[in-house]
């Protein structure tokens, strides 16, 4: 199945086992991904190998910053009506708080979408979306 094949089987199915399948990161860290309704949450499992601290223990931040660029990415192929992959520009990441090891979670918000840009917020928590790990803004490069 090709990558545009794929991606238009998760789109039409929400199935994306085979989206993820097809993205190495996701695998190595465990990126799991559900939809409710048009709703997207993102979930990091709980993973001994995603620890940086394991006195505390936490989640190693390039793992938090691997999985919510990812989510954004994500998102954005999911939200097109094209198959256009996004291109990531830039990516701004702001910690909050230690990420424990439990289960992390992950919602992406698209505040802009023009022709050739799109940007997306994430926003990641673990017990209480009222008390976010990190929130990141993604800018895109979308092409054709």
């Amino acid at each position: 199945m090709t990558s545009a094949e794929t991606l238009r089987y998760t789109q039409e199915t929400g199935d994306f086992s085979r989206l993820l399948a097809d993205i190495p990161y996701a695998g190595t860290i465990g990126l799991l991904c559900d939809r409710f309704g048009d709703d997207l949450i993102f979930r990091l499992p709980r993973k001994k190998e995603n620890l940086g601290n394991p006195i505390l223990p936490a989640i190693h931040g390039g793992v938090i910053g691997g999985f919510m660029e990812l989510s954004a990415a994500i998102y954005l192929m999911m939200s097109q009506e094209s198959l256009r992959m996004p291109r990531i520009v830039d990516f701004s990441l702001d910690y909050l708080r230690a990420g424990l090891d439990r289960e992390t979670y992950a919602e992406c918000r698209l505040t802009r979408q023009g022709n050739r840009v799109a940007n997306v917020m994430v926003t990641a928590w673990q017990k209480s979306r009222s008390q976010p790990i990190a929130t990141a803004r993604a800018h895109f490069l979308m092409e054709d």
